[in-house]
Order: structure tokens, then C-alpha cells, then sequence
């Protein structure tokens, strides 16, 4: 299969072949992995039970699946990813803040897959064989699912495609055995190892486990859906079509997972640490499924991951290929599985990680959302490559290539935002009012709404555009 030439240039509607299935099939199966499954860990070491944790999951998945889903319906219109398409808002320049927002959300769900990928993988093999869970171990694990990582996400869409066909039904199966192997140990109580409420009382705890586990989940494709729906043709597929395969592989590839993850975690009594307690209470004969899932899965999400973040980044810095971006992402990425590894606690480092992204990374979505619904999904794609082509001008130059309304707007609720979170080490001042419940993203998406809608009605036109304005013309 050739390598992916297309970078985050408009696609031609002969090469947009992919259908709804295929939608489907990415995102279902490039998210049956353990770095999807561990976030179904976070609710019972913050110290709910089953029931809590279950529902807490369900409703953050359900309501920010509805919220992301639309997204998906934005590459579909534009034939490129969803950050180059926020240029109809931010401007042209001002969309680095979604590849930046993009960039960064990639990044941490790699270095997540992977580093629980490589801890569960070292586990097994020691219990299997006898290899010493030392530095050196784990850091030639890490190098490896690291190394296979970039091969798929260098050679591009098609392979990942095509893994995740294969994935689909491989990692359900591992899936359905692992019920069957750590059945037995099941429990519906709260683990007593995880000390009681993490926030003191049954309803902070299950609003923070329904931002961190639940709602955490669509978030992250925030970003990542127009990856994968700008090679699908508007031309034969409707848009509700895309809407209901988006929604399906969302709900069913972090439900699925997720919960599989909260099951475990009550079978293992992993309250504090979920790699290990998961190795240890498995039967012998699950820990060659279980090394499978670690691998196999790991390097397939974690591709899809890295692929996303080469686009971001070649849109960044558009004289970089996207192979060459892909490969630097990579590096910085490897990086921060071993900063993770060695110098970060699980349960603190992804609360803080989810919690502080979701914050910052909900109002672009909530502005690039209402700029879809002002412009009825019509899109000058022309004008959305100005800067990808070092050029000026088009209907979406505005001041200097930003639209300094939708960027303040942007900025001011991912301000709020950050003011408003709850991390393990840190507590915005804005929790006094909200009775230290974390809402960050609520709030973050409110203000960037809010002051994006309150544009006054002159300014408006200017914000969308007009896609008969003024022609691109190349820099001198």
C-alpha cells in the first residue's frame, strides 16, 4: 500500500472514497485499546462503586458525544482536517490555534496509549518469562510499540484504515475473553483501597469521574473526526449518514472500552495503579490475549494518534511533508512516555492531563461549531489553503490572517476555564462558586459561546466571511 501523499490540503473528490462503514470501523476499532480502557479505571480509584462509576462513564460519554459528533460534518464540507477548516472562523493564521489545541491533545493520548500499553506489555512478559520489570525493559518496550507507532502513522489514512478494519474484531474478541477470565473476582462495591469519595462526597466524585472518564472521551476528537471524514465524498454520502456513523463508532469505541475498564478494575481490585492489580489477577491462559491487546492495540490507536498529530503540526509549519512532521511529532512523543513513566503518578497525571485539555479545548470547539451552523456548511476551500500555500488575502484573511473576535472569544473561556478546574495540584479560584464541583468545561464553553455570539451584527459578516471577497495572492 503507497504512502499517504496528502498533507492538510484540500482533497480531490476522486480520492474521497471512504465511506460511513469506514468511519465506523476507525474509530471503533482504533479505540479498543488499553489506552482507552484505563480511563474505566479512574472512576473506582476516585472511589465509587460500580454503579457510579458506570453511569458517570455513560452520561459524560453520552452528552459529549452529542456535543462532538457535528464536528465531523465540518471536513466533510471543507475536504480537509478540522483544524485548517476552523480558519473559516479564527482566520486563516488564527486556525494554528486548533492545530496547536490539536497538537496537544494528540500528543498526551499517544504518550497515554503507549505508556500503558508498555507497562501492561512489560508485566505480562515478566510473568510469562521471567523478564526483569527493570528501566531497561521497560524502555526497549516503550522504543518498540514507539517504532511500529510511526510506521502506520507515516504511511497514512489507508493503513490506518485498514488496521482498525482488522482491529475491530480482533480486540472485541480479547475483549469478551477478558469478561470470561476475570469474571469470577467481580465486585459492585467501592474498592476500600482507594480511601473513600476523592472529593468528600458521593456527588463531586461523580462529576469529576463524569468530566475525566466520560466526557474526556469525545473531547479528545474534538480535533481528530475531520481527519478521517475529509476522505469521505458529500457528493454520495448525506450528512446525516456522517452524523449517525460518527455518533455509533464514538459511542460504541469509548463505551465499549471504557467499561471493560471499570469491570477489570473492580475484578483486580486496582484501586491505585491499574497495570499491575490487571496482570496479576489474570489466569495464565488470558495473558497471551491480554499481551496481544497491549501491543496490538496500543500501536493502533496510538497511530491514529500521531497521524493526527503530523497534520496538526504540518499545518504549523507548512514546509514540513507530513512524514517529516510525523516523525518529529514522534520523538517529542516518546519523550513524554518516559517522563510519564518515571516520573508522573497515574491517577494524577491523566486527571490533570484530561481535565486541563478539556478546559482549554471546548470553547474552539463550541466557536468552530457555531461558525458551521452561520455559514449553513458552505465553505470557500480555496480560501481556507492561504496559509498552507504562503499566501494572502481570500475571505477568510480578516486582520492579518486572524479573526481577532473568534481568537479573544477563544482565549477569554479557555481562561475561565482554567480558572475553574480542579487538578490534584492545583484548584482554580472560580470553584468558591461552584461549590467545588469542577464545571470548567461548562464554563469555558459558556464564555467562548457567549462572547463569540455577542459580536455586534456589523461585525458578524466579517466574521463569516464572504467567499467572493478578495483573492488569494502569493507573498513576496
Amino acid at each position: 500500500m503507497p504512502m499517504e501523499q496528502r498533507g492538510v490540503d484540500t482533497i480531490p473528490d476522486e480520492e474521497r472514497t471512504s465511506t460511513p462503514r469506514d468511519l465506523v470501523s476507525i474509530l471503533l476499532g482504533s479505540n479498543l485499546c488499553l489506552g482507552v480502557i484505563v480511563f474505566g479505571w479512574l472512576p473506582p480509584s476516585f472511589g465509587l462503586d460500580w454503579w457510579g462509576s458506570v453511569s458517570a462513564i455513560v452520561v459524560g460519554t453520552v452528552v459529549g458525544t452529542l456535543f462532538t459528533a457535528p464536528l465531523a460534518l465540518v471536513s466533510l464540507r471543507t475536504a480537509t482536517n478540522l483544524s485548517t477548516s476552523s480558519g473559516a472562523q479564527f482566520g486563516v493564521r488564527g486556525r494554528l490555534v486548533g492545530s496547536i489545541v490539536g497538537l496537544l491533545l494528540a500528543l498526551g493520548y499517544t504518550a497515554l496509549t503507549v505508556w500503558i500499553g508498555g507497562d501492561v506489555t512489560v508485566r505480562v512478559l515478566e510473568r510469562l518469562f521471567g523478564l526483569p520489570a527493570s528501566g531497561l525493559s521497560y524502555g526497549l518496550v516503550y522504543a518498540l510499540l514507539a517504532a511500529a507507532t510511526v510506521a502506520g502513522a507515516v504511511y497514512g489514512y489507508r493503513v490506518l484504515l485498514a488496521m482498525s478494519r482488522v482491529l475491530a474484531f480482533a480486540m472485541t474478541g480479547l475483549l469478551v475473553l477478558g469478561l470470561v477470565a476475570y469474571a469470577p473476582d467481580f465486585t459492585t462495591g467501592a474498592l476500600p483501597e482507594a480511601g473513600g469519595y476523592l472529593l468528600g462526597g458521593f456527588w463531586p466524585t461523580w462529576v469529576l469521574a463524569t468530566v475525566a472518564a466520560g466526557l474526556s472521551g469525545p473531547i479528545a476528537f474534538i480535533t481528530l473526526l475531520g481527519d478521517y471524514t475529509r476522505y469521505i465524498s458529500p457528493a454520495r454520502h448525506s450528512s446525516r449518514r456522517v452524523l449517525r456513523a460518527t455518533w455509533l463508532g464514538l459511542m460504541l469505541g469509548l463505551l465499549v472500552p471504557q467499561l471493560f475498564g471499570t469491570f477489570t478494575a473492580y475484578a483486580a481490585r486496582a484501586a491505585l495503579d491499574y497495570a499491575g492489580p490487571l496482570v496479576t489477577a489474570s489466569p495464565t491462559w488470558y495473558l497471551i490475549p491480554l499481551l496481544l491487546a497491549a501491543s496490538a492495540g496500543s500501536v493502533g490507536n496510538a497511530g491514529l494518534m500521531l497521524y493526527s498529530m503530523g497534520l496538526d503540526l504540518d499545518a504549523i509549519l507548512p514546509r514540513a511533508s507530513r512524514a517529516r512532521a510525523t516523525c518529529a511529532v514522534a520523538v517529542v512523543a516518546t519523550a513524554c512516555v518516559f517522563v510519564g513513566h518515571f516520573a508522573w503518578e497515574a491517577q494524577a497525571a491523566m486527571t490533570s492531563f484530561v481535565l486541563l485539555l478539556t478546559a482549554i479545548g471546548t470553547p474552539w470547539a463550541v466557536i468552530t461549531l457555531i461558525g458551521f451552523v452561520r455559514c449553513g456548511g458552505v465553505y470557500d476551500a480555496e480560501a481556507l489553503q492561504v496559509y498552507n500555500r504562503r499566501a494572502r488575502g481570500g475571505a477568510y484573511w480578516y486582520r492579518g490572517g486572524w479573526n481577532v473576535a473568534a481568537s479573544v472569544s477563544w482565549a477569554l473561556g479557555a481562561f475561565v476555564g482554567v480558572l475553574a478546574v480542579s487538578l490534584p495540584s492545583y484548584e482554580g479560584p472560580l470553584l468558591a462558586l461552584t461549590g467545588g464541583v469542577d464545571v470548567s468545561f461548562l464554563l469555558s464553553g459558556a464564555v467562548g459561546a457567549l462572547a463569540y455570539l455577542l459580536i455586534p451584527v456589523r461585525a458578524r459578516a466579517a466574521v463569516e466571511g464572504d467567499s467572493g471577497a478578495a483573492r488569494a495572492t502569493a507573498e513576496v
